[in-house]
């Protein structure tokens, strides 16, 4: 049952230790492939993965040449990590970005609600307006709860203060 289990592990390990390889033809179409052309100029896409190399004792990050000199020992996957965030950045930048659209589209909700609202008083406003140029008789109830019917006067004023109003807040 061991033997079983452990060339199975080998096997799916096996594809991630592979090179790979991508070069354009002579049409330029790209070409991906874990062998590289004969004869060509092919750019590694993914690498082997490599033990990271240990520093010699002693030294700080570099190695020691026979000559006695310590020179800088390049790590494969330096320039890489630089680029790289952490997982945690990240997430912070992802919860960042989401809480912006959040916020964006809540305040496009809060203006579409503000216009329809908008939209909705001048439509009244124009009503009423279209009312009392109609010259149909129009009644309010006064303070006491009485119902009373406007004069022309208070007419007059109550169609220029609606004009007014439409100029000043509808489109």
């Amino acid at each position: 049952m061991r033997r079983p289990a452990l060339l199975l592990a080998l096997l799916i390990a096996l594809p991630v230790s592979a090179q790979v390889y991508s070069w354009r033809d002579r049409d330029g179409r790209m070409h991906y492939s874990d062998v590289p052309p004969p004869g060509k100029g092919a750019e590694v896409v993914r690498g082997a993965v490599q033990p990271p190399v240990a520093p010699a004792a002693g030294s700080e990050g570099g190695s020691v040449e026979p000559g006695g000199t310590e020179a800088e020992v390049p790590t494969s996957d330096a320039p890489a990590r630089q680029g790289r965030k952490s997982l945690a950045e990240r997430e912070r930048e992802f919860r960042e970005r989401r809480a912006a659209a959040a916020e964006a589209e809540a305040e496009a909700q809060k203006k579409a609600e503000q216009r329809a609202e908008r939209e909705r008083i001048c439509s009244e406003m124009k009503n009423q307006l279209a009312g009392l140029e109609s010259g149909q008789r129009v009644a309010r109830f006064n303070a006491a709860g009485e119902r009373e019917v406007i004069d022309d006067a208070a007419r007059t004023e109550e169609i220029a203060r609606l004009r007014r109003q439409i100029e000043g807040s509808c489109d």
